[in-house]
C-alpha cells in the first residue's frame, strides 16, 4: 500500500465527511482512491469516494480539478463496468455544469472524453457525450459545428435503435434549427422526437421539454392558443418536479395569454395557488407589466416595462420576438387613432400625444404609409404629417369586368354546343 493512501472502508468515508475543511476532506477523499485494493467492496467505497470528491469541488467552483480528476479516473475504469464509468463520467460532467462560467471548460472536457471513449470503443458513452457537446456548442453560438456533429450523430442512433438517446437528440436538432430560424426542419425534427417518445417511456422532465418545444414552435406561428396549452403541459410537468425550467413554461404562458388580447387573465394565473409565492419575482413582475401596459393600451407603460425590466423581456429571444410584434401593433393602434381627426398634423404633436421621441414616431408613420396602413405623406421641410382622404373606388368596373366575364363563359358555352351539332 502507498504511503499517502488510506484503506477503501467505510470509515474513511466517515472521516472525511468529519473533515473541518472541504480541502482537508478532499485530500482524504483522493488517498482513499489511492489504496490500490480492488476488491468489489473497496471498488464500492471508491465510487462513493468520487461521488463525494465530486460534490465537494463542485461545491468549492474547482471546475478545472474536476477535469483533472476524470483523467486521474482512467486507470481506475478499467476496473469497473462499463454502466458505472458511464454513470461516474456524467455525474462529473453534470458537476462541472453546476459551476457558473465554465462552458468553454465543459466543451474542452467533453471533447476531450470522446476522443478517449473512440479509443477506448466505448460507443453508448460517446454517442452521449457528443449528444451533450452538440447541446453545449448550441448554448456557444457555434451552431454549424454542432449541427455537423448531430447530423452524423443522429444516423449512428438510429441504426442502433437507442430510442430515448434519439429522442434527446431530435430534440436537440429540433432547438438548433428553430435557432437558426429555419422552420420546417424545426417542426420536422420535433416531429420525429415526438414519434421516437410514444414507442418508449419518456422520463417528465424530457416529455415537459418537448412540450415547451411545441409550445416555442407554435407561438412562432402565432397559433398561441394551442401554444398555451403545450406551455401548460410542459409547467404542470417542470413544476411537478421542481425543476427550473417551471418559471420558463409558466413565463410563455403569460406571454401567450397577452398576444390573444387577454391580458386580464394574467394577473389571475400570477395570483393562482398553483403559482403561489414560489414563482414570484422579477419574470412574473416583468410579464404583468407588459400585460397591464397592453391593458391600458399605453406605449409609454410598455417602453417603461421594457426598461425596467430588461433582462428578462429584452434578452429573452422567444419573449423579445413576440413583444417587438406586440409593440408595433399598439403603436399603429394608437398611432391610426391619434391622426384620425387631422388632415394636416405636425410630427412634434403627435409625437407628445403619444408621449414617444419624434424620430422615432416620423421613422414609424413613414413605414406605416409604404405598408399602406393610411393614405398620407411626410413633409419633412415643414416638420408635418399630410393625411389623404381614402380614395373611393369606382364600383362600375368591377361590375363591367364581371359582365365581361360572364359574356365570355356564354361565348364558350356557345361554341362547345355548336361544334356538337356540327359533328
Amino acid at each position: 500500500m502507498s504511503s499517502s493512501s488510506l484503506p477503501a472502508t467505510s470509515d474513511s468515508l466517515v472521516q472525511a465527511a468529519e473533515a473541518k475543511t472541504p480541502s482537508e476532506a478532499i485530500s482524504i477523499l483522493y488517498q482513499v482512491l489511492e489504496n490500490p485494493a480492488s476488491s468489489s467492496e473497496a471498488l464500492r467505497i471508491k465510487e462513493q469516494a468520487i461521488t463525494n470528491i465530486s460534490d465537494l469541488l463542485r461545491q468549492e467552483g474547482r471546475a478545472v480539478e474536476l477535469q483533472d480528476l476524470l483523467t486521474k479516473l482512467r486507470p481506475f475504469f478499467s476496473l469497473i463496468p462499463k454502466a458505472k464509468t458511464a454513470k461516474i463520467v456524467r455525474g462529473i460532467v453534470d458537476a462541472v455544469a453546476k459551476i457558473p462560467g465554465t462552458s468553454d471548460l465543459q466543451i474542452s472536457l467533453c471533447k476531450e472524453i470522446v476522443q478517449w471513449t473512440r479509443a477506448e470503443k466505448r460507443t453508448f458513452l460517446r454517442q452521449r457525450i457528443e449528444a451533450r457537446l452538440a447541446a453545449l456548442l448550441m448554448d456557444n453560438k457555434e451552431y454549424s459545428e454542432a449541427l455537423n456533429l448531430l447530423s452524423g450523430l443522429i444516423k449512428e442512433v438510429r441504426r442502433l435503435d437507442d430510442k430515448l438517446l434519439l429522442v434527446e437528440i431530435d430534440l436537440l436538432e429540433s432547438k438548433l434549427h428553430f435557432s437558426l430560424r429555419n422552420l420546417p426542419k424545426a417542426k420536422a425534427a420535433l416531429t420525429a422526437a415526438r414519434t421516437a417518445a410514444n414507442a418508449i417511456y419518456v422520463p417528465p422532465a424530457q416529455q415537459g421539454t418537448i412540450d415547451l418545444q411545441s409550445g416555442i414552435l407554435h407561438a412562432e406561428e402565432k397559433d398561441y392558443k394551442t401554444a398555451y396549452s403545450y406551455f401548460y403541459e410542459a409547467f404542470e410537468a417542470f413544476n411537478a418536479l421542481e425543476d427550473p425550467q417551471a418559471i420558463y413554461s409558466l413565463k410563455y404562458m403569460l406571454l401567450s395569454k397577452i398576444m390573444v388580447n387577454q391580458a386580464d387573465d394574467v394577473a389571475g394565473i400570477i395570483s393562482s395557488p398553483k403559482v403561489g409565492l414560489q414563482y414570484q419575482g422579477p419574470e412574473l413582475d416583468a410579464m404583468k407589466a407588459i400585460a397591464d401596459a397592453h391593458s391600458k393600451r399605453s406605449l409609454k407603460l410598455f417602453e417603461t416595462a421594457l426598461q425596467n425590466f430588461k433582462t428578462q423581456l429584452d434578452e429573452d429571444p422567444i419573449v423579445h420576438r413576440h413583444l417587438s410584434s406586440l409593440y408595433d401593433t399598439l403603436m399603429e393602434q394608437n398611432l391610426c387613432k391619434l391622426i384620425e381627426p387631422f388632415s394636416r398634423v405636425e410630427t412634434a404633436h403627435i409625437a407628445e400625444l403619444i408621449e414617444l421621441p419624434a424620430h422615432h414616431v416620423e421613422k414609424k408613420l413613414s413605414q406605416m404609409i409604404l405598408d399602406k396602413k393610411f393614405a398620407g405623406t411626410l413633409d419633412q421641410g415643414a416638420g408635418c404629417l399630410v393625411i389623404f382622404d381614402d380614395p373611393k373606388s369606382d364600383a362600375i368596373y368591377p361590375a363591367t369586368l364581371e359582365t365581361i366575364s360572364n359574356m365570355e363563359k356564354v361565348v364558350d358555352s356557345l361554341y362547345v354546343r355548336s361544334a356538337k351539332i356540327m359533328a
